[in-house]
């Protein structure tokens, strides 16, 4: 299950990814000598009438299409290279900025249409028999809330001075903080009060014995009760996006709080992991497998759009430079930052397949 899981995850995934960038490069009339999913050695493929090799590595982990004019699968420009028609490097900065940024913008894409899909078919989740979602119904039986002086019928309106809207997003400004100093503000009267608390850690444990910290301060919303309202198509897409546009946001957070030491190195998962998470959301049925896999979508564009060399964004940085100084980096600190980038996306890799062997039961963690 959980090789097939992974298959059926990061395969498509991984391929429409590298097809955003081949079908845009070819647009621009760039050729694509190699297209393919996996690294390593070939274990099956063709050459098409364009001369690109399509081909299926042995290493699953990814994939790539080498252009015209790229040192290696990668992407590092070859400084000698010719600058001749239908090479990457000929192309126009411009384009090769749309180019390199297919690729994730095609898995966001592929994030949002899916969110988009379950707005439609199954509705938006909001709080029923409520006028406002923020308004307090009851507290948990430990609750710092409480202890901090808040009363049932206290509507929440800011947390850390961050106005709030509903009280989804009070779950997930909460949630994301376990143990953190913050100062939760209420309506009560027509009147705002501000409550200084410190949010309560409490790890999680699902059906499969994975856990995860998360912040609670143990408010119920009045109503309490979840119905689907159901949308159009045209609202549908725009829920998505701001779902998708949120979700990054807490992935930014999540790794800011990895640095500075508020959560684990543990937390960050490998592919391991992830094939063991896709298996288990596969048992679940296919709506939480496909749900699952728009999440690794959005974490696919995410990663692909941090500013490390090897990677798009480190592609994208250097392209921003290009434009400010008028003229590429030099070859050499080219050379030298690709190296270093894909040393650190290799060691990173490392350290998370090391993570993802001792959180396995076969190691007793």
């Amino acid at each position: 299950m959980y090789v097939a899981g992974f298959l059926l995850l990061l395969g498509p995934l991984i391929t429409l990814h590298e097809l955003g960038h081949l079908l845009v490069g070819r647009f621009f009339g760039v050729k694509a000598e190699a297209f393919s999913v996996g690294f390593g050695k070939e274990i099956a493929g063709f050459t098409d009438k364009r001369g690109t090799r399509w081909k299926l590595s042995a290493l699953p982990l990814g994939g790539y299409v080498q252009f015209k004019g790229d040192m290696n699968p990668a992407s590092v420009p070859d400084a000698n290279a010719p600058r001749e028609e239908g090479s990457f490097q000929h192309a126009a900065l411009w384009k090769r900025a749309l180019i390199v940024a297919a690729g994730p913008v095609t898995n966001l894409l592929v994030a949002i249409a899916i969110f988009a899909a379950f707005y439609a078919v199954l509705g938006k989740p909001v709080i029923d028999g409520v006028e406002d979602s923020r308004q307090i119904g009851g507290f948990a039986e430990a609750s710092v809330a409480r202890d901090a002086g808040i009363r049932v019928g206290d509507t929440i309106i800011a947390v850390d001075g961050e106005p709030i809207t509903e009280f989804d997003q009070l779950r997930t400004a909460v949630g994301l903080h376990p143990g953190k100093d913050m100062v939760i503000t209420v309506e009560r009267a027509g009147e705002r009060i501000d409550y200084p608390l410190t949010t309560a850690r409490v790890v999680q444990t699902d059906n499969f014995g994975n856990e995860s910290a998360i912040g609670q301060i143990g408010v119920a919303a009045a109503g309490g009760r979840y119905v689907f309202e159901q949308v159009s198509v045209f609202e549908a897409v725009p829920l998505a996006a701001k779902q998708s546009w949120d979700m990054m946001g807490m992935m930014v957070t999540g790794i800011k709080q990895i640095v500075v030491g508020d959560r684990s190195f543990k937390e960050l998962g490998g592919p391991l992991k992830i094939a063991k998470y896709s298996g288990e959301q596969m048992s679940l049925g296919w709506v939480a497998f496909i749900n699952f896999a728009a999440l690794i979508s959005l974490n696919l564009a995410f990663i692909n759009f941090l500013p490390i060399p090897a990677l798009d964004g480190g592609h994208l940085m250097f392209y921003a430079a290009e434009a400010i100084r008028r003229k590429p980096v030099g070859p050499r600190a080219t050379e030298w930052a690709y190296r270093t980038g894909i040393a650190l996306v290799l060691t990173l890799m490392v350290v998370v397949t090391v993570n993802d062997l001792f959180s396995l039961p076969l190691f007793g963690s």
